[in-house]
């Protein structure tokens, strides 16, 4: 495994539980507004052995309660399915976030049984979806596989987009909505612009305005709410 990066603790990343999160390298996505733009590069080289870490989750067993493993993209990474076997024989809950562009990956780790939550970023409505991955003529029909994947799936599952000025308007939440009919759960990120941005300079919208959005793809989840906004 390509582990670029490793946060022994945190409350936030795995709903519900004390979890440690995982960050893999490489992503076949080009977000303009990604702020984990350094491990992009498919040679971005790793930065913590694999052996290191499973040794401090191996320590820490009996305190930490899942593993988040996040990206980057970590369904590209060709030894996913092995290393989440080794977590899962720590005896830890796991945790998957994902682009949702490798379908044929997640349907294995949902059949195998190596995922207890996802969390599938929707990065915009269809229309926009190529223009927002910064990939030109994106074919949508891995995300939309992968929707399909969770919505027969039999873990908690979300769906979430991080919300930009310059890319997202209130006509994309009302195609989302309808696209997404029948999650267990939305969420709305606002986007906050840093130097670790692949292309700074973008906006984001206020805490009103979102949740104007919000109430647009309300009706066709079962909840909808907005993430880490006071």
């Amino acid at each position: 495994m390509k582990i670029c990066g490793f946060q022994k603790t945190t409350l936030l990343d795995y709903p519900g539980h004390l979890a440690a999160s995982i960050f893999t390298g490489g992503c076949n996505f080009r977000c303009p507004f990604c702020h984990n733009s350094e491990l992009l590069p498919g040679d971005v080289p790793a930065a913590f052995p694999e052996e290191e870490v499973l040794a401090y989750l191996q320590k820490r067993r009996h305190i930490l309660e899942g593993v988040c493993i996040t990206g980057g993209e970590p369904t590209l990474q060709p030894d996913l399915e092995t290393f989440l076997r080794k977590i899962r024989a720590l005896g830890y809950r796991i945790k998957l976030d994902t682009n949702g562009y490798q379908p044929q990956v997640l349907e294995t780790l949902l059949a195998e049984k190596l995922v207890d939550y996802a969390a599938m970023d929707i990065k915009n409505s269809p229309g926009r979806y190529g223009e927002t991955v910064g990939i030109r003529n994106l074919s949508l029909r891995p995300i939309e596989e992968s929707i399909a994947l969770l919505k027969r799936s039999e873990i908690p599952w979300e769906f979430r987009t991080t919300v930009v000025r310059e890319l997202h308007q209130a006509e994309d939440f009302k195609e989302i909505g309808p696209w997404i009919s029948g999650a267990p759960a939305y969420f709305l990120q606002n986007y906050v612009d840093s130097r670790q941005v692949l292309c700074p300079g973008f906006t984001s919208y206020s805490k009103s305005e979102l949740l104007t959005f919000l109430e647009l793809v309300r009706p066709f989840v079962k909840t909808a709410a907005l993430r880490g906004i006071d």
